[in-house]
């Protein structure tokens, strides 16, 4: 970095006037002024309407954060560097791209407002000190790690509900909440938020990833239920970028914007949500054919008829078998592709009429058992199998293969009619493998995860599988992840499937909102020409 000369000229009359404190302060924002002045490098801002990796120097960062810290514990704002905190924010179990020594952070930073948050941005930008903003930790892709010696901005406590406006069917939430513990807060209502991915999820997360879950067949990802957002900006400007209509025209999309951007771009304090009615009769069938091509066609039949599933979840007959081996249900299941459907309605005659229309779809397809709940009792005992899937998964693993065995948690998705075949190639190339492994798709959306099991002297192995199986759903018009997100685990297929020119108009808006690259760096996308990561 060019470190320039600082020279502030000022009248005599002002200087009587000034107090030490904001000479100091004045001579401190000049300082950082100039200190950023080349970082980004001028040439980051081409006349071009993109920015190429080459086009950049390396980011410079600080290295010496412990100075700064006094100015967060003024302010009043919680800082944390103890070594079950560090460890808790660096990975979790599953995360199969840990961070690489010398790549955990320095601090952990527990804000409460957007108002904490702008400051911290403010303190952070000036100093160039690195922030990965952190939410329920549980993401898979990397999101949360660490890749430069900085800070963690946890909005974990920032987590209450602002306002329920239930005739609007929507809520005001803070980025800290929990998606389960805002449903329990909606129960009095009779509404429910849609999107339902891991338990412990956040929503701050969950629009940084555009999480999903099992419900988006009938609700959709974030993307459909979050109407707009605050969000801090790098130098600590906070912006909103909607009002509450359902819809408005009113400039940029910038709501989506954020949605996906894993933090790269902004940190979300507040976001106002979409909630639904819920459903006031419910039941579940379980439909299990002979191959996995008649459970995908029924599927394309079902959303031609005109019904709209709460949930279609697809268990091949491996995930069957695991759940069957654990004994997670009461009854033992035919081990071969399986569908859960979850339906819904306004009353029980439109659902009974849902599952007759179903029940003659699934014969038609050659359905070999079509198992109808009769009671909430039966409801929540049929579908426990699905939401069970994953403890039966690591429960058969430890059990069958090794009691230290990991589980690789694939995330693709392609067009619903390419999903037959595709699931068919996946599995021959695990049966050509030495792997085991079980596939669970929202069958609804086309998205799949084929887990496999592996121990830790394998890992380049299964990754190399793993690898095969995503070029193969991008070659069927696919998508890399379909819920979980990029992080730093899949940024080289990013660029298989959208292409090195969209990339770069990424880099560009991330640079014109981030220049100095502190949020969450070298996640989605390279920021730095000398970044030699592997993934």
């Amino acid at each position: 970095m060019t470190w320039k000369k600082v020279t502030l000229t000022l009248s005599r009359p002002l200087v009587a006037g000034l107090t030490g404190a904001v000479i100091a302060s004045t001579i401190a924002y000049k300082v950082g002024q100039q200190r950023t002045i080349h970082n980004p490098p001028q040439n980051a801002f081409p006349k071009t309407s993109t920015t190429k990796l080459t086009d950049l120097s390396s980011p410079q960062y600080c290295t010496n954060i412990s100075k700064v810290i006094p100015e967060f514990t003024k302010l009043g704002i919680e800082v944390v560097n103890s070594k079950p905190e560090i460890e808790h924010h660096t990975g979790n179990d599953f995360t199969t791209h840990k961070p690489l020594p010398g790549q955990v952070p320095q601090y952990i930073i527990y804000p409460k407002t957007t108002e904490e948050v702008s400051q911290v941005l403010q303190i952070c930008n000036r100093e160039l000190i690195p922030v990965v903003p952190f939410s329920g930790g549980t993401s898979l892709e990397g999101h949360f790690h660490s890749t430069r010696l900085g800070v963690v901005l946890d909005t974990s406590k920032m987590n209450k509900i602002l306002a329920v406006h239930d005739d609007d069917l929507d809520v005001v939430v803070q980025a800290g909440v929990n998606w389960q513990h805002l449903n329990q807060e909606l129960e009095p209502y009779g509404l429910m938020f849609g999107t339902d991915c891991g338990p412990q999820g956040q929503i701050s997360g969950m629009i940084a990833t555009n999480a999903s879950g099992i419900n988006a067949s009938r609700y959709g990802a974030m993307s459909a239920n979050v109407i707009s957002v605050t969000a801090v900006l790098a130098d600590g400007t906070i912006v909103k970028t909607k009002q509450r209509p359902r819809k408005s025209s009113a400039g940029y999309n910038l709501t989506n914007l954020f949605i996906g951007s894993e933090g790269t771009l902004g940190v979300v304090t507040e976001a106002v949500c979409k909630v639904y009615p819920k459903p006031k009769s419910e039941t579940v069938v379980v439909v299990q054919y002979p191959t996995i091509l008649d459970a995908t066609k029924s599927v394309a039949q079902v959303f031609r008829s005109g019904m709209q599933p709460t949930a279609i979840e697809l268990l091949d007959n491996d995930m069957m078998h695991c759940l069957n081996y654990s004994g997670y249900t009461t009854r033992p299941w035919l081990e071969v592709p399986t569908i859960f459907f979850k339906i819904g309605g306004i009353n029980d005659a439109v659902v009974e009429e849902n599952v007759k229309v179903l029940n003659k779809i699934t014969k038609a397809n050659n359905a070999e058992s079509f198992t109808y709940a009769q009671s909430k009792e039966e409801q929540e005992e049929l579908f426990s199998a699905r939401k069970n899937a994953f403890y039966a998964m690591y429960n058969w693993g430890k059990n069958e293969i090794d009691e230290d065995v990991r589980i690789w948690v694939t995330d693709i998705a392609v067009p619903l009619s390419r999903l037959s075949p595709v699931l068919d190639k996946v599995h021959e190339m695990i049966k050509a493998s030495p792997f085991k492994s079980i596939i669970l798709a929202h069958a609804g959306d086309g998205n799949f995860h084929a887990d496999i099991f592996y121990q830790h002297e394998q890992r380049r192995e299964v990754e190399k599988l793993v690898d095969l199986m995503i070029e193969l759903g991008l070659a069927n018009e696919g998508t890399a992840t379909g819920e979980h997100g990029i992080g730093n685990a899949k940024r080289n297929f990013l660029e298989l499937e959208l292409g090195q020119d969209t990339i770069d108009m990424m880099r560009k808006i991330k640079l014109s909102l981030d220049p100095n690259r502190i949020l969450n760096p070298d996640k989605v996308f390279k920021i730095d020409p000398e970044d030699k990561g592997e993934y």
